[in-house]
């Protein structure tokens, strides 16, 4: 399976993994740097429009946690967290991820990996679940289009640093 929400390609390389990929305008370093400073992941992690990240706490060394906290319409909230397993600057972390309210089955891992040519940043980011249901749910959740969103607004975000 394969799905392009504008610039996101969305694929499934296993039964339980999905695969997203995105290619940005901006050098790896920066692109990492989006990845785990609170100032900037509020900036761009909002997921799809009325959301936004109201609370970010980020502990990046290994063993060392994450906490994100969205509101949305209506007072909805939506939490998730984990701990960082693999850090190697600025090309690649590793880290656990569970929602707080566990529609996943478990914990899942997340591996992102960053990939500079010629200027640009090919970010890559696997996540693999429990099960391939649990895949398919989050495949079925919307997941596409909240990513999409906030990758869009991290492009915003580049865009703003380099014109600066």
């Amino acid at each position: 399976m394969m799905t392009t929400t504008a610039d996101l390609t969305v694929t499934t390389p296993s039964d339980r993994e999905i695969l997203m990929t995105r290619l940005f305008d901006a050098p790896r370093e920066l692109v990492f740097e989006a990845m785990y400073r609170p100032e900037l992941l509020k900036r761009w992690l909002n997921g799809p429009p009325g959301w936004s990240l109201a609370q970010c706490e980020v502990d990046l060394t290994i063993g060392g946690a994450f906490r994100h906290v969205w509101r949305g319409p209506e007072g909805a909230e939506m939490g998730m967290g984990g701990i960082f397993r693999e850090i190697v600057r600025p090309e690649r972390i590793v880290r656990t991820e569970l929602f707080d309210q566990d529609w996943t089955g478990g914990e899942a891992l997340a591996t992102l990996v960053l990939t500079e040519r010629a200027g640009k940043t090919e970010l890559a980011l696997t996540v693999l679940y429990a099960s391939q249901a649990a895949r398919d749910g989050a495949l079925q959740s919307g997941m596409k289009d909240g990513v999409a969103a906030s990758y869009d607004q991290l492009d915003t975000l580049f865009a703003a640093q380099q014109a600066a």
